[in-house]
């Protein structure tokens, strides 16, 4: 029997993507606000912590504050953020320092001193290497 959605030749068909995951790409332009960059600088290995509290009433916020707020309980960079919430970087950036003007999270950036790294910052990744 000739199958309409099989491409001749035998080749497996191969469905598109859903609709939900197309639309995806539009999400993070409506999240920032059509924003491109951050208001204030933020480096991609700032340390944030949250702000607030276990008890804070966050449910008027959007969910990727809520989830950003509930991920920084612990200490993480920017770009762990952005990987375990599978937001774009970019995006991240400017909530995280949308967040921070609204003092719902804190963000510890290093300075660099003559171009070298800080030694605590190197001490403080290697540690969350070992941990993986």
């Amino acid at each position: 029997m000739d199958d309409p959605t099989r491409p001749p030749g035998g080749a497996h068909y191969v469905a598109p993507p859903p609709a939900l995951e197309q639309s995806s790409l539009v999400r993070p332009y409506a999240v920032t606000g059509g924003r491109t960059a951050p208001r204030t600088q933020l480096a991609v290995e700032a340390l944030v912590s949250s702000s607030t509290s276990l008890h804070h009433d966050l449910t008027h916020r959007p969910p990727e504050y809520q989830a950003i707020s509930a991920l920084c309980r612990q200490v993480r960079s920017v770009a762990e953020i952005s990987a375990m919430l599978r937001v774009p970087l970019g995006v991240t950036r400017i909530l995280v320092a949308d967040m921070a003007a609204e003092g719902l999270v804190q963000v510890h950036q290093t300075t660099l001193e003559a171009g070298k790294p800080d030694l605590n910052l190197l001490e403080r990744v290697l540690s969350g290497l070992r941990r993986l």
